[in-house]
């Protein structure tokens, strides 16, 4: 899947920030479009702001978990998952040797493409986007 033009709203959100951080956000955008349309089960993303960043997620309910793209604490560039999930502690066992991770909500980059572990960035990204898809059903009791 191609990353389709930049939204107006989101354009200024990236725009707001440093030219390198807005950059490189942008890149990563790309790499979330790529990564969902290398899965068919994702479908349609959605693109929208949350609390002032871009967020993605697939248009179709109880497929996966969003991913906002922002900058940490410490002005580097990150991916932000909804911290009560357990998606960065699976990242985190998975790819603790290559990427860097603040708490139980984000992988954090350098703001160079280059440095970034991409195989690895994709697969974190689909399996956030997969994140309902992969949950064992929920068992309710007979009426």
């Amino acid at each position: 899947m191609n990353a389709p033009e930049i939204p107006p709203d989101i354009r200024a959100a990236f725009d707001a920030l440093p030219a390198k951080q807005a950059s490189a956000l942008r890149d990563l955008r790309k790499l979330i479009f790529t990564a969902a349309g290398e899965h068919v089960e994702i479908g349609a993303l959605t693109e929208t702001l949350k609390w002032g960043q871009p967020s993605y997620a697939p248009a179709r309910p109880r497929i996966g978990s969003s991913v906002r793209l922002g900058v940490s604490k410490s002005d580097e560039i990150a991916l932000f998952f909804i911290c009560n999930t357990n998606l960065v502690e699976q990242f985190r066992e998975l790819y603790g040797e290559s990427l860097s991770f603040e708490k139980n909500r984000a992988i954090i980059l350098p703001a160079s493409e280059g440095e970034w572990p991409v195989a690895d960035l994709k697969h974190c990204i689909a399996l956030a986007l997969t994140y309902h898809l992969r949950q064992s059903p929920r068992r309710h009791p007979r009426a």
